[in-house]
């Protein structure tokens, strides 16, 4: 992936995907610590998808650099108050994506969100980085992830990606998840007559989505298919460069 591309390792022993079922903690450790300890030496920024605050302590004690956490750091254990907000302002250090996410996996697509997404995604993540700061955690550690299927219909995600500039509003970057959702599924020829792409089949419209989220100012872009993303994104980056040189630079104005 590092050669493919990749300037961030995301590793995850548990799937959060819509219906699936909660990972023991024991389980989740045993998947994740033998992966970090390995990865943190290969000179990129390894971060590390987990909501629980064992995991979190674990993996930043290894030596990881980013906390990304679908519950954006809510997630308790039904014994007490969530504590992995403490873990991440006593770390000092630490990067920690806050992801918006609807319910939970198991009903998240159930009961989607009702109304208009876009404001309620916009408040939530902001009241949770201000929650974090108020811990002490500098602003410039956080990043917002507005959860892309997690809890939203497709045009609730759509519209996520169409007004995705007014999720900057909250001062923090942002992290874009279109790769391989489901979301992407109806994009097939035949989509009229029922055909859904598999995901596999999801790349051309997972590079869309990438391609347009980073247009609209996201700062990271969490894919599958690295090599082809990274590709895609130069055109837009030479594109860029291109439009940011004056083709026909002002000189001295004589009369």
């Amino acid at each position: 992936m590092i050669r493919d591309g990749a300037d961030i390792l995301d590793i995850g022993g548990e799937s959060t995907r819509p219906g699936a079922l909660a990972l023991s903690l024991e389980d989740e450790l045993a998947r994740v610590l033998p992966v970090v300890k390995e990865a943190v030496g290969l000179g990129v920024p390894v971060s590390v998808d987990t909501y629980k605050p064992q995991v979190m302590q674990a993996v930043l004690d290894l030596g990881a650099d980013i906390i990304n956490d679908v519950w954006a750091l809510r997630w308790h254990d039904g014994l007490g108050q969530a504590r992995a907000p403490e873990v991440i302002a006593a770390h000092r250090a630490c990067g920690v994506c806050l992801m918006h996410m609807h319910r939970d996996p198991q009903t998240m697509q159930v009961y989607p969100m009702q109304g208009d997404v876009v404001p309620q995604v916009l408040q939530f993540l902001d009241h949770s980085a201000q929650v974090l700061i108020e811990l002490g955690v500098e602003k410039t550690r956080i990043m917002l992830d507005p959860g892309i299927g997690f809890g939203k219909t497709v045009e609730q995600n759509f519209a996520l990606l169409a007004r995705q500039t007014e999720l900057l509003q909250a001062g923090f970057p942002l992290l874009a998840g279109w790769s391989r959702k489901s979301s992407l599924a109806g994009m097939a020829a035949g989509a009229e007559c029922g055909e859904l792409l598999s995901p596999q089949q999801r790349l051309a419209p997972s590079l869309a989505a990438a391609l347009m989220a980073a247009q609209r100012g996201a700062s990271v872009i969490r894919v599958h298919d690295v090599k082809e993303t990274a590709q895609a994104l130069k055109v837009l980056h030479a594109i860029r460069s291109v439009a940011a040189t004056p083709t026909h630079p002002e000189g001295p104005t004589y009369s």
